[in-house]
């Protein structure tokens, strides 16, 4: 039975209708707000710091801030007692636009098309007088102009290791934000106990100059975070959600990168959004035959800027990594390798055949008679055929005593020279444009040819690795695992699956060629003669039960380790749908030492 409401509610006073009750609530909101203001105004670190250039007794800090900083240092030593200046500097290109994942406040600033710069300072300080095999504290500290300062968490630094230590080495590459980067880097950092040097082939990020996707991007899964053990990455495989935060690795071991095709920015624009000016990159011949006045007299520096902006540019990449030289093409030494980065890959062109298409194999039929609207197919952005200045350096590379008594001589760079991915058809070489016209000379198509015999990876490059001594030959690009051998026993490893993979084509499965072309490019295997090895320790079995020679998965992430002690280069992979599984080493070979 339910009780009858009473015609009259006594409300009866009490503690919460005095007036000191308010005045004290008053003063504690004022004081969580002042509290909240203090912390969203505190200065924050963009990155954790990371290892740059060891040299025998010296190794390089590098981070960024979104302000200048007044003082910015390195703080080192067993009590960290010890500091270490740094030099400052501005990011020139780095922008966001309405394709960035980041927060709103930024991106109500963003028209539908105009890149908005974004402020971001880069502070490297050189650690000195360290001892090969020591390792020690380190903390860095970035000061703004109210004074207020902020440090990072305390890691470790050393110099590059003496020969005869034995290193591990991870081998990875095309992270571009892929949903599984963060899950392989944190289980590179769970299975492997420590590692000491990173090698990455190339297409670190998408956008070169997009900064969210270096820093912040709101996925989570930036390039930065996810290398650093930051990343807060969310995989949904099968209605199991998985957080994921990447490897702290960077902090302690030196990054060594090559360039990749995504590290490159097309013209430049104040109007058109960045992913218009990725993939509007133009051969700096076809510019100056387009543009005389890029040819005319100019300062150096004029003249260089008035290239890129037409051309196209890796200045964010120079400018936020550290390199021996002023080129995209260097070596060094780190303990027993001796390391040969390439500057080797070229802009990424759709192999469709649409009118509408801007791709490898044509032009739109809207641009006909406009080539400074022209693609001009995938064309090489440095070039590495025989005499050029890169090969040159390659040939004098190879010579110097540094390469000849390296116990492990590693060349790494982007674009595969042997392949079951897309990516390496058609052949690398320059594209031979072929205007057909029609009776009366008006151009009905303008389509491009990639001459296999002229590859100048296979014709010019690989026999001179060989010659060499060369042992391991390390890219990515296709977005998968598999490796080959040559007949010399030079190994080709191709290590770059962290998702969104091209495939692997084999047997029934056919890359996309263009019917009609008078080359022929290769549907399937490796166009360039060498057979798969098939994984030698627990290979993935195929729907047949076969062992598969290659991973090609979004769900199946696989990473590679260099170990020099032994010479042996593993792969394992992660499954994962199976967030509780472990991961699994399913391949093994063994560097030959001379």
């Amino acid at each position: 039975m339910l009780t009858p409401l009473p015609d009259k509610v006594e409300i009866p006073k009490s503690e919460y209708r005095n007036p000191w009750f308010f005045a004290v609530l008053f003063l504690i909101l004022l004081l969580l707000g002042l509290i909240m203001q203090f912390y969203l105004n505190k200065p924050q670190l963009l990155t954790d710091p990371f290892l740059q250039l060891p040299t025998a007794n010296s190794v390089r800090v590098v981070w960024f801030t979104e302000f200048p900083g007044t003082c910015n240092t390195v703080a080192y030593g067993e009590k960290l007692n010890q500091i270490a200046a740094a030099n400052t500097t501005k990011l020139s290109r780095t922008r966001e636009d309405k394709d960035s994942q980041i927060s709103d406040s930024i991106k109500q600033r963003i028209t539908r098309t105009n890149p908005l710069l974004r402020d971001i300072w880069r502070h490297e300080a050189e650690v000195p007088n360290l001892r090969p095999g020591v390792r020690i504290p380190y903390s860095v500290t970035s000061q703004r102009k109210d004074g207020t300062s902020v440090s990072s968490k305390v890691f470790t630094l050393s110099p590059i290791p003496a020969a005869g230590i034995g290193l591990k080495i991870l081998l990875t590459s095309d992270h571009q934000l892929m949903p599984m980067t963060a899950a392989n880097l944190q289980k590179v950092a769970e299975t492997i106990d420590k590692i000491d040097a990173v090698f990455m082939a190339g297409d670190l990020i998408n956008i070169a100059d997009r900064a969210s996707e270096w820093f912040d991007d709101y996925r989570g899964r930036a390039f930065f975070p996810a290398l650093q053990g930051r990343a807060f990455s969310e995989l949904d495989k099968n209605g199991i959600k998985t957080l994921y935060s990447g490897g702290e690795l960077i902090q302690h071991a030196p990054l060594f990168p090559a360039i990749g095709n995504h590290e490159i920015m097309g013209r430049f624009s104040t109007t058109s959004t960045l992913n218009d000016q990725f993939n509007d990159s133009f051969p700096r011949a076809a510019a100056e035959k387009i543009y005389p006045y890029l040819t005319q007299t100019y300062a150096v520096k004029e003249r260089d800027i008035l290239l890129k902006n037409n051309t196209f540019n890796s200045d964010t990449y120079n400018e936020i990594f550290s390199f021996p030289a002023d080129k995209n093409y260097y070596a060094l030494t780190f303990g027993d390798v001796r390391l040969v980065t390439l500057y080797v890959t070229n802009i990424w062109r759709t192999p469709n055949l649409d009118p509408d298409a801007r791709g490898r194999y044509r032009e739109r039929d809207e641009d006909l008679d406009r080539p400074e609207k022209w693609g001009y197919g995938q064309h090489i952005f440095e070039p590495i055929f025989k005499g050029s200045a890169q090969y040159n350096w390659l040939e004098q590379e190879l010579k110097s005593a540094e390469f000849q008594q390296a116990k492990y001589k590693v060349v790494m760079f982007h674009h595969p020279p042997h392949s079951l991915g897309d990516n390496i058809v058609p052949a690398y070489t320059d594209p031979v444009q072929i205007v057909d016209r029609t009776s009366d000379g008006e151009i009905k198509m303008v389509r491009y040819e990639y001459p296999k015999q002229q590859d100048y990876l296979i014709r010019d490059v690989v026999p001179l690795l060989e010659t060499a001594g060369v042992q391991l030959v390390f890219y990515g690009h296709s977005h998968l695992w598999n490796r080959f051998v040559s007949s010399s026993g030079m190994h080709f490893l191709e290590t770059s699956n962290v998702g969104n993979s091209y495939g692997a084509f084999t047997g029934e499965k056919r890359r996309f060629v263009p019917p009609g072309y008078r080359e022929d490019y290769s549907a399937t295997g490796d166009p360039n003669g060498l057979e798969p090895v098939v994984p030698t320790v627990a290979p993935l079995l195929g729907k047949d039960g076969l062992p598969l020679p290659y991973i090609e998965s979004n769900d199946i992430t696989a990473f590679s380790i260099f170990e020099t002690e032994n010479g042996t280069v593993s792969s394992y992979y992660f499954d994962t749908r199976k967030p509780k599984s472990k991961v699994v080493k399913f391949d093994e070979f063994k560097l030959q030492i001379p």
